[in-house]
């Protein structure tokens, strides 16, 4: 059970924290903790995330390298590739030009981890949630029992504290807070029942949403079964360039729902009209579709009925390195799995969500089959072959041309895709 402890904020939607500020805001609250002697846990995000993190931990760091008993930063992977040595260097702000040359230069008595969700000795089971109370979490939705299962350095410590970006987020409305403990440093089953809830509620909904959802009811009942006290150093941080909007620090849930209030006013832009095509260019950190397909999850909203949306990638090569059934099942709408169960009760319930999720709004039945609201289009590496393998449309990257596209009536390009949410101002007046 986490004490109850002040939160306090710094910042807002659109301002920029000074450096010396935000740094005083840290040492402030974690001088004001008992950490002396104890083992802490820092849970970080991975590369998909997008936030200054040398700058973050430099002043984390120092505040508590000399005072507790054993400090870790555990990388909240969920069920995401591991990240290689050389890319979490990169991350932390090491090995580059001008650069400490490694993370022990840069952080001494900091070990840094992957969570490694598939070595069973990494794992604990925590508890279980009854399907009474998953039922009770997910407004009906689902009614299954569900064993808790995380990261056994996270188990372990005295202290938990999140650092981490808050963004509008597909499966839970907003993102941060306790869902770094779940999916972040978490096992299948946990993660696949709450993206699948959030599949049957659909993504159009859900997303931008700021209270308590019922997918971020399930994740906090289910951190609460981690017997230690969980903090966070919640952050809003300006898409595109790195800068610091605004902080809050407190009780992993507190910090969260302050800055869930700013991300919706910095994150979410209102358009008055529906989008007919968008081109979303996504960011290296995006390095397959699981993931590069935040670009269409943040324009479904405000698309037009038979509009496109075309996920400009030309890095990528593969749609998922880890969950290789994507492959086999591809991209349809929630109709396609629920209304053919049999087929697909097999299939990990995350994975199906995040095809849904991908694919959009839409329905199927047997007589005239799918019938889906918006077109899905990959310009990537991936062959058009295998595009239509997992019924997604192909564009060649190469013949892409940004700025001729931009030009288009009735297109829109949008850089840096993946952390902004587009939105129709009727829906923000309904």
């Amino acid at each position: 059970m986490t004490t109850a402890i002040p939160c306090e904020s710094i910042g807002g939607p659109h301002q920029h924290v000074q450096e010396a500020d935000f740094e005083a805001f840290v040492e402030r609250n974690l001088a004001a903790l008992p950490l002396d002697g104890k083992k802490v846990v820092l849970v970080v995000p991975d590369g998909t995330r997008s936030m200054p993190l040398p700058q973050v931990m430099r002043v984390v760091h120092r505040c508590l390298v000399d005072r507790v008993g054993q400090l870790t930063a555990v990388i909240a992977l969920g069920t995401h590739s591991y990240m290689e040595p050389e890319e979490i260097d990169r991350m932390f702000g090491v090995g580059g030009e001008g650069q400490p040359a490694s993370l022990a230069e840069a952080y001494p008595g900091l070990t840094v981890v992957n969570h490694e969700w598939q070595d069973p000795e990494q794992i604990v089971k925590v508890g279980t949630l009854t399907a009474d109370r998953i039922a009770e979490l997910s407004q009906g939705a689902q009614k299954v029992d569900v064993d808790v299962e995380i990261n056994r350095h996270v188990v372990e410590a005295d202290y938990n504290i999140v650092i981490g970006p808050v963004f509008p987020h597909e499966v839970v409305g907003i993102s941060g807070g306790n869902k770094y403990f779940i999916p972040g440093c978490a096992t299948h089953d946990a993660i696949d029942l709450s993206h699948w809830v959030g599949a049957l509620l659909g993504v159009e909904k859900v997303i931008g949403t700021t209270g308590i959802t019922p997918m971020r009811a399930i994740i906090n009942a289910g951190t609460d079964l981690i017997q230690n006290e969980k903090l966070a150093l919640c952050l809003v941080v300006e898409s595109g360039t790195g800068e610091l909007e605004a902080a809050a620090f407190g009780t992993s849930e507190d910090a969260w729902a302050a800055m869930a209030e700013v991300a919706a006013e910095s994150h979410i832009v209102w358009v008055d009209e529906p989008f007919q095509k968008m081109v979303a260019c996504m960011p290296t950190r995006y390095d397959d579709i699981w993931t590069a397909a935040k670009g269409c999850y943040k324009a479904q909203p405000a698309m037009a009925d038979g509009g496109e949306v075309i996920i400009y990638a030309p890095h990528v090569t593969e749609v998922s390195e880890t969950h290789h059934e994507i492959y086999e099942i591809g991209y349809h709408c929630i109709d396609y799995f629920t209304k053919q169960w049999d087929r697909f009760s097999e299939v990990p319930k995350g994975v199906l969500a995040h095809s849904t999720h991908v694919r959009g709004a839409g329905t199927w039945d047997p007589a005239t089959g799918e019938q889906n609201r918006i077109k899905v289009t990959l310009a990537t590496q991936i062959p058009p072959e295998v595009c239509a393998q997992v019924n997604l449309g192909y564009l060649d990257p190469a013949t892409v041309d940004l700025e001729a596209l931009a030009a288009e009536p009735g297109t829109t390009v949008v850089e840096n895709a993946g952390e902004v949410l587009f939105k129709l101002a009727r829906d923000r007046r309904g």
